[in-house]
């Protein structure tokens, strides 16, 4: 066995008294029944010139906004939303 090998798998076969298992029926907190659920979020990657990132990222944080947010209406306005689903806002 490598190095380490005995060590890691005697560390495997018993559970520290300090890392113990948890219960997570004991985690069950109000606040998830009081949100609607949110859906995953995604990365959209678009390539573009680095100029005109650099440009566009200026612009954003002069305006105290995120070029996501700007994205996300743009594609909202050109497309809408799907009719079955609400998207949540950045």
């Amino acid at each position: 066995m490598s190095k380490y090998g005995d060590l890691i798998k005697k560390a495997r076969e018993t559970e520290p008294e300090n890392q113990k298992a948890i219960n997570t029926s004991d985690q069950i907190s109000g606040l998830a029944s009081q949100e609607p659920e949110l859906e995953q979020m995604v990365n959209l990657c678009v390539k573009v010139p680095i100029s005109q990132r650099r440009y566009w990222m200026s612009k954003a944080k002069e305006q105290g906004i995120t070029v996501t947010s700007v994205i996300i209406e743009a594609l909202t306005q050109k497309f809408g939303e799907p009719e079955n689903q609400k998207a949540r806002k950045p």
